[in-house]
């Protein structure tokens, strides 16, 4: 058997020219053949890449399926930016060959004038009916998620009738994973895996080859970040929806499921930066700015708290300005502590790895490690303050107040992400700019008073 191997694409500058050159020659045929092999994700980066008429050029050269796959792929802001360039017709069009929660994200995404002049102009009546249906869900459920294209088998219906019906569903749907069986109400009674279906006898009946014990679903209003979790536990590819009376209206692919996955880590991420909207390298230098100010603001006025703090021990200092040295070391280890404590719980909260309970066993343990941490570092500036300076006191209060920062700021990193999750606030906050000028401000109060008492 001859073997067939497929280059991985790779943009590169030199591609971006081929395009370029393509494109100014008006040469639709070179296009066509340059992106001939390539995926809608990858055209999807070479579109941003381009100014707006070039990405228009492309976009038309494009099949109906890759154009409306391709203009999926595209990040949000750029696609709202392309698709204010298109007709309603066009997005019309780039529609009907879409899924249907692709194209009720697609839609929602307009204005309600065009969403009117949009939907108007579809003609497939059943796909108009289906992308007004998935509107009405709130878009963070399982209802705003789902996909109405799925396979359903009537579960006393014989095997060799289902395979003929299914035949008939393969036209409007993309992938297969299992057949969900219903009964006379519509109501999911069972799953039936495709495997099972392709080895089972023409004459036996689905409910007899189903599995309906332990069925995994959603409901139209369970949150996506708990389908998220859900589909990830139990690695599933694909989740039944169903509505308020247990009818199956839809499902939801691993696929959508991945993009939630990732929009709540970028948005986690962010949020331990300082960020406090969800932005792209492409958002406006407004949006980026207003992300990024309140949490600088913050930041600024813990600092300033910081100097009063220090204002307050001036007499001190003036009498040991070695003590002024130090500061850096302990304001650093603080706000590292307490972000490598607040990471850990976040991310145990996130993959459900901390278990349902009370938050006492949790700092215990914080403590434990805080301490021992805590008396290592401390040794250590111990015996190097002792090598290089004469003021034994001063390696004895930089040590002492370096193992009570440590064991406080990790406390103060357990605690914080806990009691923000139990009152319904993202804990993530808890590994940024927060927890770490709460803990520079602590510790330098900590580390003047341990000098006061020393000295």
């Amino acid at each position: 058997m001859p073997k067939t191997s497929q280059v991985q694409f790779k943009l590169t500058k030199e591609f971006l020219d081929e395009i370029r050159e393509a494109i100014h020659s008006g040469s639709e045929s070179q296009i066509e053949l340059l992106l001939k092999d390539v995926h809608p994700a990858d055209i999807a980066d070479v579109l941003d890449q381009m100014t707006l008429e070039e990405a228009k050029f492309i976009y038309k050269t494009l099949e109906d399926d890759r154009a409306s796959d391709t203009l999926m792929e595209l990040e949000d802001e750029v696609r709202n930016r392309f698709i204010k360039s298109l007709s309603n017709k066009e997005i019309a069009e780039q529609i009907e060959q879409m899924d249907s929660d692709d194209a009720a994200d697609l839609i929602g995404e307009l204005s309600e004038e065009d969403q009117e002049e949009v939907i108007q102009q579809i003609e497939d009546k059943e796909i108009v009916e289906e992308v007004i249906d998935l509107l009405n869900y709130d878009e963070d459920s399982a209802g705003g998620l789902m996909q109405k294209e799925y396979f359903k088998a009537k579960a006393d219906a014989k095997v060799s009738d289902t395979v003929v019906e299914l035949r008939k569903q393969a036209e409007e749907i993309k992938s297969v994973y299992s057949i969900y069986v219903v009964d006379e109400d519509d109501k999911l009674v069972g799953v039936l895996p495709l495997k099972q279906l392709i080895f089972t006898s023409p004459n036996s009946l689905v409910s007899d080859k189903m599995i309906s014990q332990n069925i995994k679903y959603a409901k139209v209003s369970t949150p996506n970040v708990e389908v998220a979790d859900m589909m990830e536990k139990y690695d599933l590819v694909a989740l039944p929806v169903v509505d308020i009376a247990g009818k199956l209206v839809g499902r939801i692919t691993i696929d959508d499921v991945v993009d939630i996955i990732k929009e709540e880590a970028d948005r986690d991420y962010q949020l331990a930066s300082g960020i406090s909207e969800n932005v792209e390298p492409t958002s406006s230098i407004l949006k980026q700015t207003r992300s990024r100010l309140p949490w600088l603001i913050i930041g600024m006025l813990g600092g300033i708290l910081g100097a009063q703090v220090i204002s307050q021990y001036e007499g001190e200092i003036a009498l040991n300005p070695a003590l002024a040295y130090f500061i850096p070391l302990i304001t650093a280890m603080g706000g590292n502590v307490g972000v490598q404590s607040s990471a850990i719980v976040v991310q145990g909260l996130a993959n459900h790895t901390i278990k349902i309970g009370g938050i006492f066993p949790k700092v215990a343990k914080e403590t434990a490690v805080g301490l021992i941490n805590g008396i290592i570092c401390s040794v250590l500036v111990f015996g190097i303050s002792y090598l290089i300076s004469e003021d034994h006191q001063l390696g004895l209060t930089v040590s002492l107040a370096l193992l009570t920062v440590i064991l406080i700021a990790g406390i103060m990193g357990t605690v914080t992400p806990l009691m923000l999750n139990k009152f319904k606030i993202d804990p993530a906050l808890a590994t940024g700019p927060f927890i770490t000028t709460v803990n520079d401000v602590l510790g330098l109060f900590i580390y003047f008073v341990i000098g006061l008492l020393i000295y």
